[in-house]
């Protein structure tokens, strides 16, 4: 384990800013980011994630600490941060160990949120979409109203845990001096393969198209929702980093925010942008929706950003077929090598 920090004079510090889950999916183009704009970063996570993943192939991850003696080593070591970010979870939806999602989920994230209070250091961290279950009671990312969510999953109930836990925290002085948790939507983009069966339709598209020219989409199983039609909010990662490094700079102070497009499309739509990408023509599919997934699948989801957008971010978000475009570049440029 890399565990020394490189030391430098205060006048030649660059800033330094700790990533966990940094080898995972958002962690990794976070890690980038950061280098490209002069970041230092401590990046936490099971350390033979760093390697085996090819996607991140040459990625400096900076100093390196296993997840397992994160904490220890933060005693140990006592590193000037100017931040945390904190993408580490299991963010499996299926997952179904409600103990382990717990200890990951929720109480990793409460020892991480105390250390930062304690030392008074900015703390960032991810919270999902799931949190808002079936979107009985809307998307809207009001503070007040979300006692009344109820998620479908144990993935999403960990989350609402953890958000609720934080602004309780919040009410009883226990607080970094800035921080902020963001209600992820439907997140696509380049070194998400790791992920699996959990990783976006884009990238499962994009290798049904290669392999057999058809992209399988789920069957409606609802009145009025037609074969594909089934919406979320899609949004492309490299918008999720750029409102990270917004927070990051100072441009929101405290709260939970929703960070989506505001705008749901259909898997129909993300299938078609995905052959225009690829310049195919449109061929589909339709399967059986799965009996385990059919009372925990969402038919809609969009966020609501007017929150957001009251902090000071004001650029737009890459449409979904610009996003979609792009992200199949890249997979296509690191498949040539």
């Amino acid at each position: 384990m890399n565990s020394l920090l490189p030391q430098k004079s205060s006048a030649s510090r660059r800033p330094l800013w700790l990533v966990t889950g940094a080898a995972g999916f958002i962690g990794a183009r976070f890690t980038e980011s950061c280098h490209a704009q002069g970041i230092e970063v401590v990046t936490v996570d099971e350390l033979s994630f760093f390697d085996s993943r090819p996607e991140h192939r040459g990625l400096d991850f900076g100093t390196r600490v296993d997840r397992d003696e994160f904490f220890a080593w933060l005693e140990r070591e006592n590193p000037a941060l100017d931040g945390v970010i904190h993408l580490g979870a299991c963010s499996s939806t299926t997952e179904t160990d409600e103990q382990y999602l717990r200890r990951v989920n929720v109480e990793y994230s409460q020892n991480l949120w105390n250390y930062c209070s304690i030392r008074k250091i900015p703390f960032l961290y991810a919270s999902s979409a799931a949190t808002y279950g079936d979107g009985a009671e809307g998307y809207a990312d009001v503070e007040a109203s979300l006692q009344k969510l109820v998620p479908l999953n144990l993935y999403g109930e960990s989350k609402h845990t953890f958000d609720l836990w934080a602004l309780n925290q919040e009410l009883q002085g226990n607080h970094p001096p800035a921080w902020a948790g963001f209600k992820f939507f439907n997140v696509y983009g380049f070194g998400e393969r790791h992920k699996g069966p959990q990783a976006s339709v884009a990238l499962h598209a994009f290798d049904q198209i290669g392999k057999s020219g058809k992209v399988r989409l789920f069957k409606s199983d609802r009145v009025g929702i037609a074969d594909g039609e089934q919406k979320r909010d899609f949004i492309f990662v490299d918008d999720v980093i750029d409102v990270l490094h917004f927070a990051r700079k100072g441009g929101i102070r405290r709260g939970i925010f929703n960070l989506g497009t505001g705008e749901a499309r259909s898997f129909r739509d993300l299938a078609g942008a995905v052959f225009a990408a690829l310049g195919k023509p449109e061929s589909i599919e339709w399967i059986e929706m799965p009996e385990s997934l059919r009372s925990r699948y969402q038919y809609f989801t969009q966020a609501t950003m007017e929150k957001l957008r009251t902090q000071g971010y004001a650029r737009p978000f890459t449409s979904l077929e610009e996003g979609v475009k792009r992200y199949v570049e890249r997979l296509r440029s690191f498949e040539a090598g």
